[in-house]
């Protein structure tokens, strides 16, 4: 698969103006690194919004080996640890969504500079018509195209996300998790925003609501 494990956290949040270097240091010397370290984290990366149209500003994704790293006593350890920085770097989130997900189909040769986030909700007793939909046609089919190096797509564990640790307990930025997500990556964004239109036609009938959509550029790597 083009994801590098079976589980990804997927993290929406902006930053107020004045938290925003500290922010940039926090995330690029400590908490990515950090996070990796993780045993079952395979690889850390970090997005922000292409325009001021996507919200919230910066997209993080971590993949880990399976969904149970993200439960896991090494993982949690650090979540009822954080740092004075963690602490200090944290208080300018604002609309902080946080998924813990399992990876339900994963298709492409590799990593994208450019990555669309589809956030919705499934109408009652659609669930296993999407996933079907999404693994045997519209993500291999979408994957295939010009410039797309990868479709994903990750359901969200709702329990294990909303859970509240010592990093997370008091904090009212966060926000609930999106029940579903849809990760796009390519090299451009038209032939994204392209990919995505075209895996979201194929699931008419299926989405509660409107979609949310957000299109990214790559900004760091661990």
């Amino acid at each position: 698969m083009a994801l590098a494990g079976g589980g990804a956290i997927c993290i929406w949040n902006d930053i107020t103006p004045e938290g925003r270097d500290e922010f940039y240091a926090w995330h690029l010397h400590e908490h990515m690194p950090e996070r990796v370290g993780v045993p079952g984290f395979r690889r850390g990366r970090r997005y922000i919004a292409i325009d001021a149209t996507t919200r919230p500003e910066f997209f993080t994704l971590y993949e880990t080996e399976d969904p149970g790293v993200m439960t896991s006593a090494a993982y949690l350890a650090r979540l009822n640890a954080p740092t004075p920085w963690t602490k200090k770097a944290t208080q300018g989130f604002r609309n902080t969504s946080r998924a813990l997900t399992r990876v339900r189909a994963s298709h492409g040769p590799g990593a994208g500079g450019i990555l669309a986030t589809v956030r919705f909700a499934v109408r009652p007793g659609r669930a296993q018509a999407i996933v079907d939909a999404m693994a045997g046609k519209l993500l291999p089919e979408a994957a295939a195209m010009a410039q797309i190096s990868g479709a994903h797509f990750c359901a969200t564990d709702s329990a294990a996300s909303a859970e509240k640790t010592a990093e997370s307990r008091g904090r009212p930025d966060i926000l609930a998790a999106p029940e579903w997500v849809l990760l796009v990556e390519g090299c451009n964004e038209g032939p994204v925003r392209a990919a995505s239109a075209s895996i979201l036609a194929g699931l008419d009938g299926l989405v509660d609501g409107a979609p949310d959509i957000g299109l990214y550029r790559l900004e760091h790597q661990c």
